[in-house]
């Protein structure tokens, strides 16, 4: 087993005022790698700036003009993560929603049966297969 350490103990983090976090299952289960490059990014926004319950109410024009998702990218991007029930939104109000729970296949063990049954093909722009 690897003994872990602080390699910057003078560095360590520490949560002073508010602050974000993400289920290690986000990771773990797949959702990660079902997510285009837009969806991550402003996934990872609305986290960072919605409160305790997940709620944030930042406009489009402001939320692309800090993420540098240009219109079109922020809308697919919502509409995405909508779809796949990570965040809800009331076209004025976002929520984060709880990771969904349910008799689901490991997505990304399924990507990569997807991948290995093309022979490899996968199209870097949208990180799909």
């Amino acid at each position: 087993m690897i003994e872990k350490r602080l390699l910057r103990p003078d560095r360590a983090r520490k949560i002073a005022g508010s602050f974000a976090a993400i289920e290690h299952r986000f990771l773990r289960e797949g959702f990660w790698a079902e997510l285009s490059p837009h969806e991550l990014i402003l996934y990872l926004f609305l986290v960072l700036v919605g409160d305790r319950h997940g709620l944030s109410y930042y406009s489009y024009d402001r939320i692309c003009s800090l993420t540098g998702l240009l219109a079109d990218e922020y809308i697919l991007a919502r509409d995405g993560l909508i779809h796949k029930d990570l965040i809800a939104f009331d076209g004025r109000l976002f929520q984060v929603l709880s990771l969904p729970f349910g008799s689901r296949t490991d997505r990304a063990t399924v990507r990569q049966l997807i991948h290995q049954s093309l022979g490899g093909d996968h199209d870097h722009k949208t990180h799909r297969f």
